[in-house]
């Protein structure tokens, strides 16, 4: 889209954050346009009503706060958890997640003030603006996009906080701290600043939801999670909604510093990025989980599913939400947790979550079958006719190749 085109109005995936701050300005003096903020409330902690009042006095025409705690865990977290996607094994997804939530409320509002434009504050080197375009293009293709980032004058995040200051618009960051934090109920991200040298640690101060685990309780504590269909219902047995729930576990996880991870990843757009994350709750969820589906998933499903879990997590990182591929996986995730049913106690202590017992009333653990002692259901005998076989095409290719088979090595000379 050509800087200046007209257009009369758009709306701002709004944060209140430094781009999302001085978006508003800016696009009243590029395109004269009215400008509808939409802050989506995914659990971030914030007084959403001052964040509401300084997009009015930016010069938002509107300004609405929409709670979208209870879908985004209950449509996105949950669904990622129950497909276990973890990007490059570590990454817990709470940005990625988000988007897709946070649009689809933007677009909501978009169609009812009937809009011509839709907004996002992403940089032209991030992830963000993948996702959030992407899902533009699925749920209201016939509106237009704009980008600031790509388009305007500011070239880092100094600009930025002059331009803020040359129109009065106080930004959450500063020279000395200039990270760029994404809060959300499942996470905390950091980004920016002193963090884009990966030889500096993280410094004490950066963290917000995790206490240091060198100063956390010297007791372990123990949590229970009920689990129903793959879906996190209960915590100690109290049955909680699903905000709630994951409130709590931030609480218990966060007191014993659990959930945090440092670490180097590959954007979508090609680039290493190193980034902070903090997600105790979300953590002591994913240990769980996986857990029991360790006693309620039969071997061959279990290692197909953590195959396709780290093609779903691609799917959310890359912005890909809304698409068919994703559905389809949902389906399939679907029916691997009909017996995903079950409690697991975990204990967390200094930073580490490990879970400690499970049971369920669809679990295959036999422990007849497993047990050293005498007695059980299996014979021994037929564990010779079955490597036997197992092994038989092994066996054939060595006999006609051992050219490309043996390497067994001459005894060593005394």
């Amino acid at each position: 889209m050509t800087v200046g085109t007209a257009v009369g109005k758009a709306v701002l995936a709004y944060s209140g954050g430094l781009d999302t701050s001085v978006i508003i300005p800016w696009l009243r003096e590029t395109y004269g346009c009215q400008v509808v903020a939409v802050i989506a409330d995914v659990g971030q902690g914030e007084d959403l009503d001052a964040v509401r009042r300084k997009a009015l006095q930016s010069g938002a025409l509107e300004a609405r706060v929409v709670d979208i705690k209870e879908d985004f865990m209950r449509e996105f977290v949950f669904a990622a958890l129950r497909a276990g996607a973890i990007y490059e094994g570590r990454y817990l997804l709470g940005t990625a997640l988000a988007r897709p939530a946070i649009a689809r409320a933007q677009v909501e509002v978009a169609l009812e003030v009937r809009a011509d434009a839709l907004v996002h504050g992403c940089t032209g080197k991030g992830n963000d603006q993948v996702r959030f375009e992407l899902a533009y293009a699925a749920l209201a293709p016939e509106l237009k996009v704009i980008a600031p980032w790509r388009e305007w004058h500011l070239h880092s995040r100094e600009e930025e906080i002059a331009y803020a200051a040359a129109h009065g618009i106080p930004v959450p960051v500063s020279k000395e701290k200039p990270y760029s934090v994404d809060k959300n109920l499942w996470h905390c991200s950091s980004e920016g600043g002193i963090l884009e040298d990966p030889w500096t640690a993280p410094p004490a101060d950066l963290y917000q939801y995790t206490a240091d685990p060198r100063r956390a309780p010297d007791e372990p504590e123990e949590v229970a999670v009920d689990f129903e269909e793959g879906t996190p219902v209960a915590v100690n047995g109290e049955r909680l909604g699903p905000a709630a729930l994951v409130e709590a576990l931030n609480h218990s996880g966060g007191r014993h510093g659990v959930g945090r991870v440092d670490m180097v990843e590959n954007r979508l757009v090609g680039i290493k990025s190193r980034g902070v994350y903090e997600t105790p709750g979300g953590t002591i969820l994913q240990v769980a989980h996986h857990d029991l589906e360790s006693i309620t998933l039969d071997r061959d499903t279990l290692h197909y599913k953590l195959g396709a879990a780290m093609r779903y997590a691609e799917l959310v990182y890359y912005g890909l939400w809304y698409t068919p591929l994703r559905q389809a996986f949902d389906a399939f995730v679907a029916s691997t947790q009909r017996t995903v049913t079950g409690t697991v106690r975990l204990r967390l202590f200094k930073g580490t979550c490990s879970a400690v017992a499970r049971r369920s009333p669809y679990s295959l653990y036999s422990r007849d079958l497993a047990t050293f002692e005498a007695g059980g259901d299996y014979r021994h005998a037929d564990a010779e006719g079955f490597i036997h076989l197992f092994g038989l095409p092994a066996a054939v290719f060595a006999r006609t190749n051992p050219h490309l088979i043996r390497q067994v090595r001459a005894p060593a000379k005394r």
